[in-house]
Formats: C-alpha cells, sequence, structure tokens
C-alpha cells in the first residue's frame, strides 16, 4: 500500500465511532489504572466483558501492546457472537472499528481495510449511517460507559451519549442504568447543574427497578441516593434484598459497603470490602473506601479519647489507624496519580495529621501541576492545600495564596465558597490586629474583584494604597478596575 493510500486509509479510520476516536486519550488518562480497572471488571462483572474487552484493546494499543488487543477485540467479538446472536451487527460496529484501528497501528493496512468494508456493509442497514458508522443507540451506549470509566470530566458527555440511546429505545435496561449512574455522579459535585436537582439520578434508578424489579446495582446505588435525603428505612430495605439476591456480587458489596459505612456500621462496611479485595487486591476504589472506613474509626476514636498522651491507652490504637488510613489511601492512588484526587487530599490530610509535612506538602504540589480536571477538583486542591499552609505550616500568605487562586476558577461550588470564606476570616483577623494593615485591603479588594464586586474592590484597594502610597500592584489594580466600570457605564447593554 502506498504513502497516499495509506494517509487516505487514516482518514476514513477517523470518521469511524469507536475508542480510538472517542474523547479520552494516552494524554488524559492514567492507562496503567485503567488497565487494571478494566482487568478488575472483566473479572467481577459477567454483563459487560465485552465493552470492557473492548476498551482494554484500546488501552493496549496505547501501550504497545498490539498482539494483547487483537487478542483482546477477539474475545469481545466471541462474546458478542454467542450472546447477542440477533443484535450482532448493531453492537459489533465499535469492536470492528477498534479492530482497524489496531491493524493500522500495527502496520496491517489490508487487514485494516478489510475490517472497514466489513462495517460499510454494516452500515448498509441503517438509513441515517455514513459510510462506515451509524451512530445508532448500540453505539451511543457504548461511548457512554466508556466515558464513563475514563475520568470526571467526561461525565457530562456520558449523560449525553445515554440520553441519545435512550430516545430511540427508551426501555433499555443497560442505558437507562447507564443514565442513572452519569446523573449520580455529576450530582456529587457541587457547581453542576445535576447538583441543584439530586432526584434525577433517584428517578432513573427507579426506572431501571421497573424495567427489572431484581436489578440489585441499581438497589443499592438508589439505597445511596436515599439515604443522603434521610429515606434511611427504604435504603435500607433495597440494600438487604440487594445483598440477599447477589450475595457474591463484588460491586453490589462495594456499594453496600459504602451505605454501611454512611450509616455509622463500619465493621460492616469493613467485612464487605474485605470480601471483594480478595478477588480484586489492586482496585483502587476499594483500597480508597477502605481508607475512608479506617479514617471514620480514627474520627470516632479521637472524639471518645481526645487526650494523645503517649500513656494514655488509645494513641496505640490511634496511630495504628493513621497508618492503615495512610496505606490504603496512598495504595487508591499509586498507579492513577492523574486522575485520584480525593485519595490523595486524603492522604495527604492523614500526613499532616501524623506531622509528615514534608510528605503532604509534595502532594499538594504535584497536585496543583494537574491540568484537565474538574473546576471543582482544582478548588478543593487549593482549600486543602490553604488550610494546611494556615494551620499546620502556620502561614498566613501562603494561604492566601492558594485560596485566592482557588477563587480565580470560575466556577459556583462548595470548594469556591470555602476559599472565600477563608480569605475572608484571615483578612478580617489581620485588620484586628492591625488596622493599618494594607494586605489585609487587598485581599479583601481581591476578593471582591473576583465576585465581580468592582466598586467594593475599588473602596479596599484605595484604602490599601492610602496605607502603602508607592505600592504599583494597588495602584494598577485601581486603574484596572476604575476602567473597568468606565467601560461598562459607556457601555451599559454590554452582554
Amino acid at each position: 500500500m502506498s504513502d497516499q493510500e495509506k494517509d487516505l486509509l487514516k482518514v476514513k479510520l477517523d470518521q469511524l465511532q469507536c475508542h480510538f476516536t472517542w474523547a479520552p486519550q494516552k494524554e488524559n488518562i492514567d492507562l496503567d489504572d485503567l488497565k487494571q480497572r478494566l482487568k478488575d471488571s472483566i473479572q467481577l462483572d459477567v454483563t459487560y466483558k465485552d465493552k470492557s474487552y473492548n476498551q482494554l484493546a484500546f488501552v493496549n494499543c496505547l501501550q504497545g501492546n498490539c498482539e494483547e488487543a487483537i487478542q483482546n477485540l477477539q474475545e469481545a467479538e466471541k462474546i458478542l457472537r454467542e450472546n447477542h446472536e440477533d443484535e450482532f451487527e448493531k453492537r459489533i460496529i465499535v469492536t470492528y472499528g477498534n479492530r482497524a484501528w489496531v491493524n493500522y497501528h500495527m502496520g496491517q493496512l489490508t487487514e485494516a481495510q478489510s475490517y472497514l468494508d466489513k462495517l460499510e456493509r454494516i452500515c448498509q442497514q441503517f438509513p441515517d449511517a455514513s459510510r462506515y458508522t451509524a451512530m445508532i443507540p448500540e453505539v451511543y451506549g457504548e461511548k457512554g460507559w466508556s466515558l464513563l470509566s475514563s475520568a470526571a470530566q467526561y461525565y457530562e458527555e456520558a449523560k449525553e451519549c445515554f440520553i441519545k440511546a435512550l430516545e430511540e429505545d427508551p426501555d433499555n435496561i443497560d442505558w437507562n442504568l447507564g443514565h442513572a449512574t452519569a446523573l449520580s455522579r455529576l450530582e456529587t459535585f457541587s457547581g453542576t447543574p445535576e447538583s441543584y436537582k439530586p432526584i434525577q439520578s433517584i428517578k432513573q434508578f427507579r426506572r431501571v427497578l421497573e424495567l427489572d424489579p431484581d436489578h440489585a446495582e441499581a438497589m443499592v446505588l438508589l439505597a445511596l441516593k436515599l439515604q443522603q435525603r434521610n429515606q434511611t428505612e427504604e435504603a435500607l430495605e433495597l440494600v438487604e434484598k440487594a445483598l440477599q439476591k447477589c450475595p457474591g456480587f463484588p460491586y453490589v458489596h462495594c456499594y453496600a459497603a459504602k451505605f454501611y459505612r454512611l450509616k455509622s456500621d463500619v465493621e460492616k462496611a469493613l467485612d464487605l470490602l474485605k470480601k471483594v479485595l480478595e478477588i480484586t487486591p489492586n482496585s483502587t476504589i476499594l483500597h480508597h473506601q477502605i481508607g475512608v472506613c479506617y479514617r471514620k474509626k480514627l474520627l470516632s476514636l479521637n472524639k471518645n479519647s481526645p487526650s494523645k498522651r503517649p500513656s494514655d491507652p488509645a494513641s496505640e490504637q490511634r496511630a495504628k489507624l493513621i497508618e492503615l488510613c495512610k496505606y490504603h489511601f496512598k495504595k487508591a492512588f499509586e498507579t492513577r496519580p492523574l486522575t485520584s484526587i480525593r485519595p490523595q487530599l486524603d492522604y495527604a490530610r492523614m500526613c499532616s495529621l501524623d506531622e509528615d509535612y514534608a510528605e503532604a506538602e509534595g502532594i499538594y504540589n504535584n497536585l496543583l501541576k494537574l491540568e484537565g480536571i474538574r473546576p471543582e477538583n482544582r478548588q478543593e486542591i487549593c482549600t486543602d492545600f490553604g488550610l494546611f499552609e494556615l494551620n499546620e505550616k502556620k502561614s498566613e500568605s501562603k494561604a492566601i495564596t492558594h485560596f485566592l487562586e482557588g477563587m480565580k476558577v470560575n466556577y459556583n461550588s462548595t470548594e469556591k465558597t470555602k476559599c472565600r470564606d477563608n480569605l475572608k476570616i484571615i483578612a478580617e483577623r489581620q485588620l484586628r490586629r492591625n488596622g493599618r494593615d494594607s494586605e489585609a485591603y487587598r485581599v479583601l479588594g481581591l476578593m471582591n474583584q473576583l465576585d465581580g464586586k468592582k466598586r467594593e474592590a475599588i473602596e479596599n484597594f484605595e484604602k490599601a494604597s492610602e496605607l502603602d502610597p508607592d505600592n504599583e500592584e494597588y495602584l494598577s489594580a485601581l486603574c484596572e478596575l476604575r476602567l473597568s466600570i468606565k467601560a461598562d457605564n459607556d457601555c451599559p447593554n454590554k452582554s
């Protein structure tokens, strides 16, 4: 095949709908972690093995393991032929697209073209299909699950994929569950439209149970949402029913464990999690959940035995719990430093509690370097780092820097509010100590500016400038704010 033919083949491949053309790419995800999670999923799950093999093939190809990727795709095709013979051609589109890409990366261009030919024949069945791909519910559904398993920044797109899939097949259990799961995850991020309507996922999980009353995973996920709304009686009934119906299903155990931990039955939660950990000892999610359980025990111990004297019998138990927390939190992020933000923050907090300040600071500095993460995650990192500098390192100036960075992220979340509240506390404390502290007025001015309160910002920068008349930063800020107000006045209808 000539270079020109190879370039033409690449143009055709770029038109496909498969993992190689969807959003998450090598620079956006932790491939080793995703690979481990997909392997765990294949081992634990019966329902979605074909999807996991498809995504695993993509990861293996990116890592240069093309022969292994071919084997993964062969497994996916085998599962689809055995379990979905009547819908095989609808469900094989993504797999054949991945196969064409893997063959292309291996230099097997004729083989890649043969899979394009197969796709072309399949797509002729669908009126709205393009030459090599068809945006049918099966493709939207698989894309949705792929995005959900990649990273948090893709949850919104995943939700839209499931909505598209359900437009043509509203009674599909798989896509209703995917839609409910995407909504549920988005609801946990303050600032998202979904967080203001937290009952959306509840309705969607109930829809899954209307279609399949014995769907244990939907039961425990619904129970967790009901628990948040203090509907504890129904939630407990759902969890107990799910565990009875699927006593050996690991995902049900994981979600049930979270329910019991939030119910303060930590021992039952740990028992469930440890059983699943025996099956998948490298699961980052399990290690994080176990760490959170031990942290809950630690907080309870600190509340009931506040004394930290070495002679106190609780001191040894406290030290042991801190080590267990650190061990499991670290296991939860060491293979996925780019996407596992919460476990790293939890680990850093434990390091602070253990007075291992250098380790905690290293974690915070690494987290600040992350790019492409959700805005509330960025704000949470700034909040935690600011509190660390304020409370552990006793540095108000560094704390101010981090809280301001959190406020600069243009996203309304509870973490942004925490940054603002802490800045206000510091500035007001500085002014109580010294009413002529120009730095305190600067901080208040910057807060006002970031909140869009330009006139209040001018007042505070004027006070700062009166106390420190040669400060160029204050003068520059005043000039910028006055010009901005003038521009607003000159163009009152400016959007």
